[in-house]
């Protein structure tokens, strides 16, 4: 929906939202939408000769786990985004500023994923070593930015459509904080032990994230209906 327009829009999860919140999500939604093209240009066509191309593409492996696995960040960390922000009825500075927050810390993530490629690509285990710490760093980031989100919002219920339990808020930000304990501990094991097992903290991440975009609470109240 353009900024111009009047009419309200209605999220998945019922609230009407109002036009300032509108104009908000498309912006976001456009920086998302760059963040995942940003991505992409990390995969270049390897540079080889006359039939070495198979063992070249194969090589790159690092590039395309990096590649998926940011991607899957991203596109969870827009369905957060949505899921958040479909509950939200009012807007105001302060919570513009923790929506800029999220997308700043995103922002970051192509970067990030060029690094870690990169260093498992062609680098040492200690240059391996720095690409997860890189990425790590900016995934503790991007938590951070989500947990604070989180926190206003649980903290700031008028904001909300009257329809959203009191709970689901602070549930998010739980979430939020697994994300950040996670990455946290994919640093210190790519750190002390061994990159690849980063590699593998930082797959299952997006994975748990994606499992849950809905909401914590939302994935209760579906094993529970009646409670």
């Amino acid at each position: 929906m353009g900024a111009g327009t009047s009419s309200d829009e209605t999220g998945p999860a019922g609230p009407t939202l109002r036009r300032e919140t509108s104009r908000l999500l498309s912006f976001s939604d456009g920086v998302f939408a760059i963040i995942i093209t940003l991505l992409v240009l990390d995969l270049q066509p390897p540079r080889v000769g006359r039939g070495q191309l198979l063992r070249a593409l194969v090589e790159q492996w690092p590039a395309y786990l990096a590649y998926v696995t940011s991607y899957v960040y991203v596109a969870v960390g827009w369905l957060n985004h949505r899921a958040a922000f479909n509950r939200v009825e009012k807007s105001g500075k302060a919570l513009q500023w923790y929506n800029l927050a999220v997308l700043f810390s995103t922002a970051l993530l192509p970067f990030a994923t060029s690094v870690v490629s990169q260093a498992m690509r062609d680098g040492d285990q200690a240059d391996q070593r720095t690409g997860v710490v890189v990425y790590g760093l900016v995934g503790v980031l991007v938590s951070v930015s989500w947990l604070g989100l989180y926190h206003y919002l649980a903290r700031h219920h008028d904001l909300l459509d009257p329809t959203v339990p009191l709970r689901f808020f602070p549930a998010e930000r739980a979430r939020a904080a697994i994300g950040l304990l996670g990455y946290a501990l994919a640093i210190l094991v790519g750190f002390l032990t061994g990159p690849l097992f980063a590699l593998v903290i930082f797959l299952l991440l997006p994975a748990f994230y994606s499992l849950t975009s809905s909401g914590l609470y939302e994935l209760r109240r579906l094993r529970h209906p009646r409670r």
